[in-house]
């Protein structure tokens, strides 16, 4: 995808079809948004796994899935949002986003991280967004 002034949607069938009026993602002038992302299988609408380990997981998976259909990857990610609805998850968060960064950044080069307590939907533990460049 190369950088213009129009807005193009950023869809892939890796991540979840959104259930409300938004986009996967969306990409404009060599910038893209990925929408939030949380830890839910799609064909149930139920939380995955018992805790914030793989509902954190889930997150993260489904950005890179989003970012690689707009043309970006682990490496272009110049931010991460991260909504924890628990302040006591913090730690084990971290821990889990460390691991994700690890892998795919050996060597180093981390995005800009903001991270805020929130309410979310019941069962859902995280949410994580991303804005990444392309081209």
């Amino acid at each position: 995808m190369t950088p213009t002034t129009s807005k193009s949607v950023v869809r892939t069938e890796l991540a979840p079809v959104p259930v409300a009026s938004f986009s996967q993602g969306v990409a404009k002038g060599g910038l893209l948004q990925v929408a939030g992302q949380v830890g839910f299988v799609p064909e149930t609408g139920l939380p995955v796994g018992p805790g914030l380990p793989s509902r954190s997981s889930r997150p993260c998976a489904m950005c890179s899935r989003c970012w690689r259909a707009g043309g970006a990857g682990w490496g272009d990610v110049l931010m991460m949002r991260v909504y924890l609805t628990d302040t006591a998850h913090f730690a084990e968060l971290n821990a889990v986003y460390d691991a994700w960064f690890a892998r795919a950044l050996p060597e180093g080069g981390f995005p800009a991280r903001t991270t805020v307590y929130v309410g979310l939907p019941a069962g859902l533990l995280v949410e994580i967004d991303a804005l990444a460049v392309t081209g």
